[in-house]
């Protein structure tokens, strides 16, 4: 059996990248787990605002944000001043900065955000589905050039595989990264923590606000309510273990092969009541628990270049708690991880599929390897300070000044990994930070003056994006500037596009006026403003021309004032397939943009 891609794991990133090359039906695509069947109860849950994001791009955000708890305030609590015995309320914070995000920091099962991205990959194009109970055993080189890879498995229909390209997201104890001989390097911080999902009976008035909690003598407690409306989980801190002890679930899941203190959830109960006293809890039904303890791991590269035969060309990827593992409590884990494989889907689809040359590859580690090491220095300053005994308000600030952080916004990756003579002007619109996420806003379609968040146009279907903002069309010269940009643009997606898939297939365009809505005639813009659609009857795509009209808007928009664009200058904001910012430039650049896709993109004739 060959494929393109195997993929070994179907947790979050696993079913990320699953979900994301099935969007491609001409790719060959396996992916393989050692479970029998689909995930039905998750430990994960807290999703960043930036997740929300990318789930709007694979089309379920509305269902997530249905069904989650919304996290919109978080509440601190303290030793009391006149009775330190008991805990008092020191602050209230909101969750998430204003304007940081169209969507908010949720909750929602792990379980649930698998089952929508197994809907995604089983309905898209390639039709991509989980093959269960199959254990990876290793990988070696094949003879086939084609297919150079050759992994091993054990289970019912497949013992072997060969394949171009292999990909781990198999968990902490990664099998595919131990193949590789590559090990997550780390210490522990030697603190055991319970966590504990369950239905509460109390008279804490914050049981359905995230709130952290730090007792006088008792330890901490971190509370996430659960969706529904009455669900909670507990994160407690339990005890301060030795160098040489392992911290285990007594009677339901060894969690470590050397274990030396056992925990019960009657002990997590227990905990939890002092540390919230003087207020009750009764704790109806424990759906889940378990223990862990708080460490900092991360893998020194996330590919396989130069392990075996010295390549210079990543085949072997690894991602999710395969190459980083760290505390929960900062709920970045799930989210992390398929952030991930949004950096790694689109780039190996490109390459598969000949867009792309396959040193685009090189930059998934890179990349991501920063992401995880800035994840792991923020988690361990996070850890130590929620486990202090000393004055909260560090623990606030931490929480404050790591916003962007922990809502998955304050990615940044370096240009230059992708287009090393990149030459931006970043005067132009200094709110799209170079490497940043591209930061949506509402603006207005000027077709059917339907309001239209931007960043909602960009689906994670591969493609490039350049958001053209255009100025004012009834100003002559940015009329003049702007047709000889469009004739430059047809000929630029042309040079990038197989010539049998209409002309923004592999380079998708939108263009944004400052001008008003009436002053924007469909006959007199340039015809690649709205190019013929794919379908047989070829028909005029009439979605990507926006105008910024606040006036007809009710007041939303004002997408250039927000970004920080002069619409009396504009600019060309590159966008890379996973919703990145790649250059921003002139609207006359049209030769450094052309240049610019030629060190990512492959010229197709």
């Amino acid at each position: 059996m060959c494929t393109d891609v195997a993929i070994v794991g179907s947790g979050p990133a696993g079913l990320v990248l699953a979900a994301q090359l099935a969007k491609f039906a001409n790719l060959k695509v396996m992916i393989f787990e050692e479970r029998d069947g689909k995930l039905e109860m998750g430990q994960a849950d807290g999703i960043q605002c930036r997740s929300v994001e990318m789930f709007q791009a694979f089309g379920f955000a509305e269902e997530v944000l249905r069904e989650a708890y919304w996290v919109n305030e978080a509440t601190f609590w303290t030793p009391s001043s006149s009775n330190e015995a008991n805990i008092a309320r020191m602050r209230r914070v909101r969750d998430t900065e204003a304007e940081l995000s169209e969507f908010p920091h949720v909750i929602l099962s792990q379980a649930r955000i698998h089952d929508f991205l197994l809907h995604v990959a089983a309905s898209g194009p390639g039709a991509l589905q989980p093959i269960y109970s199959h254990k990876f055993l290793g990988y070696e080189e094949s003879e086939d050039s084609d297919y150079p890879l050759k992994v091993s498995l054990h289970g019912p229909k497949h013992d072997q595989v060969f394949c171009k390209y292999l990909v781990g997201s198999d968990g902490a104890r990664s099998a595919v990264r131990k193949s590789m001989g590559l090990s997550l390097q780390g210490e522990s911080a030697h603190v055991a923590w319970g966590v504990m999902d369950f239905l509460p009976d109390t008279n804490f008035p914050d049981i359905r606000l995230k709130s952290a909690i730090r007792s006088a003598e008792h330890g901490s407690v971190l509370i996430i309510p659960r969706e529904g409306e009455s669900l909670v989980r507990f994160y407690i801190e339990m005890a301060t273990l030795k160098d040489d002890e392992r911290a285990v679930t007594s009677g339901f899941l060894i969690l470590h092969s050397q274990a030396d203190r056992a925990f019960t959830s009657a002990e997590l109960i227990e905990r939890a009541k002092k540390i919230l006293s003087p207020y009750t809890l009764d704790v109806k039904v424990v759906y889940w628990w378990s223990i862990y303890e708080v460490g900092q791991r991360l893998c020194p590269q996330f590919d396989n270049v130069n392990i075996h035969r010295g390549e210079r060309t990543p085949s072997v990827f690894l991602m999710g708690d395969a190459c980083h593992t760290h505390s929960p409590k900062a709920g970045q884990g799930m989210n992390v991880s398929m952030q991930d494989a949004f950096n790694l889907g689109w780039k190996l689809a490109a390459v598969l599929l000949g867009r792309s040359s396959s040193s685009l590859l090189a930059s998934y580690s890179a990349e991501r390897y920063a992401v995880a090491k800035a994840l792991i220095d923020f988690d361990r300053e996070f850890a130590k300070v929620f486990s202090s005994k000393a004055a909260t308000s560090p623990a606030i600030q931490l929480f404050v000044k790591g916003g962007r952080f922990t809502a998955g916004v304050a990615t940044n990756y370096d240009p230059r990994l992708l287009a090393p003579r990149n030459a931006s002007d970043t005067t132009l619109a200094s709110g799209f930070p170079i490497g940043d996420r591209f930061h949506s806003a509402q603006v207005l379609r000027v077709a059917d003056a339907k309001p239209v968040h931007l960043g909602h146009t960009m689906p994670a279907d591969g493609r490039w994006r350049l958001v053209v903002f255009a100025g004012a069309w009834e100003a002559d010269d940015q009329k003049l500037a702007l047709r000889k940009f469009c004739k430059a643009l047809e000929r630029i997606c042309s040079r990038f596009t197989p010539r049998h898939l209409p002309i923004d297939s592999v380079v998708d365009f939108r263009f944004v006026f400052s001008s008003h809505r009436e002053t924007l005639h469909d006959e007199q813009l340039p015809d690649i403003m709205t190019p013929r659609t794919a379908a047989g009857l070829a028909l005029k795509d009439y979605t990507k021309l926006f105008t910024d009209d606040a006036s007809y808007n009710h007041g939303h928009g004002r997408m250039y004032e927000k970004r920080r664009v002069d619409p009396k200058r504009g600019a060309v904001i590159v966008v890379r397939p996973d919703q990145y910012v790649l250059s921003v430039l002139h609207v006359e650049e049209t030769a450094k943009l052309e240049s610019l896709l030629e060190e990512v993109l492959l010229p197709q004739f």
